[in-house]
């Protein structure tokens, strides 16, 4: 299967939002549509940091997706690429889909000489972790969650 990386744009909402759907079962979060639109609307806003990227195969078929956004580093006075989301549909997985996605963001990254690409994933996740651990270096950070 060939796959090529792009980013997202106005009239891929649809099939964009069949894959969302998948991610957010994969992680077992109830998706709305109020969710699912704040979303899509803030990848689409030229103005909001969250951006996109889709991999779409030969068929033109979305097969995965990756959200990222630009964030400060107070440590370093520089920026660097924050990777929310990746995420590949189950039945194109294991064939590089979800690096040539990690290739597509780091070009990003690169292109506006951002410092690095950060991301995080479930502690569970071993899949996901796999390439991780072959793209980036694992951190000593614990992440936290405060509800307000």
């Amino acid at each position: 299967m060939s796959v090529t990386v792009r980013p997202l744009g106005d009239k891929d909402f649809f099939p964009w939002l069949g894959l969302f759907e998948g991610y957010s079962a994969f992680y077992a979060s109830e998706l709305t549509d109020q969710i699912a639109l704040q979303v899509w609307s803030w990848i689409i806003d030229a103005n909001n940091s969250l951006d996109g990227a889709v991999a779409v195969n030969d068929a033109g078929d979305f097969v995965g997706f990756a959200h990222y956004r630009t964030v400060p580093r107070t440590l370093s006075g520089d920026h660097a690429l924050f990777l929310d989301d990746l995420f590949v549909a189950e039945d194109s997985r294991g064939q590089g889909v979800a690096t040539q996605l990690m290739d597509f963001t780091k070009s990003y990254a690169r292109a506006r000489k951002l410092a690095q690409v950060q991301l995080l994933t479930a502690t569970d996740n071993a899949t996901a972790q796999v390439l991780y651990d072959q793209v980036g270096t694992r951190t000593d950070w614990v992440t936290y969650e405060i509800d307000v």
